[in-house]
């Protein structure tokens, strides 16, 4: 299965210059977040392609208008050809706004998806907008690691 990852910022090869070439033979599309809601429904245009997402910490918008022809896979395990996708999108919490969490929220929504978990034995990919502690994350709040994404990642070995 071929899949095309995205996150932050649209590329330009994709947003700017696309030619319908450079998405031929991809299965499936997955956002991690913080991209804008035109930019994944002009994709849609392009592309039979599932378009999967989860939010990230700037994607408040996603509630007046959500990415049209996209899948919100956030909080959510969801299957594709046999594949096990499980998506927990936001960032650890530096100010109030949506998709923010303390490290306690997102175990609480790890535990709120553990029925599904266990029924499916697991996932195979794990889509974030933060990273899992210690893999890639630094100091700030804004890009800290969530420690329960190590815990699923020990636990299932995707």
């Amino acid at each position: 299965m071929k899949i095309l990852v995205l996150a932050d910022e649209p590329d330009k090869m994709l947003w700017d210059h696309l030619d319908r070439r450079r998405l031929e033979g991809i299965d499936l599309v997955i956002s991690c977040g913080d991209l804008s809601g035109s930019y994944l429904s002009f994709l849609t245009c392009f592309t039979c392609a599932p378009i999967l997402y989860v939010h990230g910490n700037h994607d408040t918008s996603y509630t007046r208008k959500p990415p049209e022809g996209c899948i919100c896979i956030d909080g959510e395990l969801y299957v594709y050809k046999g594949v096990r996708i499980l998506g927990l999108g936001g960032c650890m919490r530096y100010k109030p706004t949506d998709h923010q969490y303390t490290e306690w929220e997102m175990r609480k929504r790890v535990i709120k998806l553990w029925p599904k978990l266990f029924f499916r034995r697991g996932f195979d990919i794990l889509v974030t907008h933060a990273p899992a502690e210690g893999i890639g994350d630094s100091k700030d709040r804004a890009h800290r690691g969530f420690g329960v994404f190590v815990w699923l990642l020990n636990r299932f070995k995707p």
